[in-house]
């Protein structure tokens, strides 16, 4: 038996190693092919043949995000809320809720495109544009942010729920004063999972927010993020240096906000654990 468990441990141990490798070569390969490529110019507010900024896309990248959170997060962590804290087990919708978020998980990028592009621009008249897109993403990260949060709240000691009951407060207070505060890491974590979808996501968007390079004057305007903007560099021989330069503006992205949700995660929580 000992053995066999050590035998375990080394594997694993050889997988996380492999996994941190992988990841390190990838970021290595970015930054070092990336960083002697970025000029000032491509940080201008105008897009042009010339300096192919990325300030735009940028800035596409981080409204997407935005207005795909606020769709998706509410109605995720509330579905979640109502499958883990008010459904009862002999319930009918806990099933078929269930199965719809894993069927959602499960399907290309590729195809929420389709759908985008058939329902929200052409059905509803919103043609390319950056809501169109958002909308799309929503949709795409909302069997995330589920997951995650199902997660998080199951992981929080039913003691919690008792002291809190005992005490005299209602079901509803007891949920965002007493399960959700100490939930709210992992519920963070489904949430930056669900940015990193954003933030790589090309296929579902190349076919419901297009790929104009500027700023959009409103939420119906075409849009291009960051991701897009490496995809059509990527595919031009001779722009393959200023799409290197542009992964590691997103790397740093990735990170930036994976950085902020970490500290606002565990200031939250010992916020939590004070009250």
């Amino acid at each position: 038996m000992e053995k066999k468990s050590r035998i375990f441990k080394i594997l694993v141990n050889i997988a996380a190693f492999l996994t941190f490798l992988i990841l390190f070569m990838v970021i290595i390969d970015v930054v070092i092919k990336g960083i002697p490529n970025l000029k000032l110019d491509m940080f201008s507010i105008k897009y042009s043949s010339e300096n192919l900024s990325m300030l735009p896309a940028i800035i596409n990248t981080i409204l997407m995000v935005v207005i795909a959170l606020l769709i998706a997060g509410p109605i995720g962590i509330l579905t979640s809320v109502y499958l883990n804290e008010y459904a009862k087990k002999d319930n009918p919708l806990i099933k078929p809720v269930r199965l719809t978020t894993q069927t959602l998980a499960g399907i290309p990028s590729i195809v929420y495109g389709l759908f985008g592009s058939i329902f929200f621009v052409t059905f509803l008249g919103w043609k390319y544009s950056l809501l169109a897109g958002a909308f799309t993403l929503s949709i795409m990260i909302l069997p995330l942010i589920i997951a995650a949060t199902e997660e998080a709240l199951k992981s929080v000691p039913n003691s919690l729920r008792e002291a809190s009951f005992g005490l005299g407060a209602m079901n509803l207070r007891t949920i965002f004063k007493v399960v959700i505060p100490p939930a709210m890491p992992g519920i963070l974590a489904g949430i930056v999972l669900s940015v990193g979808r954003i933030v790589g996501e090309t296929a579902a968007l190349l076919y419901t927010a297009g790929a104009n390079p500027t700023i959009p004057k409103n939420l119906l305007s075409p849009a291009r993020t960051l991701a897009v903007h490496m995809y059509i560099l990527s595919g031009e021989a001779r722009h393959r240096k200023e799409a290197y330069a542009a992964g590691v503006v997103l790397l740093i992205l990735v990170l930036t906000i994976n950085f902020i949700s970490t500290r606002l995660a565990g200031r939250i929580g010992k916020e939590g654990i004070n009250e």
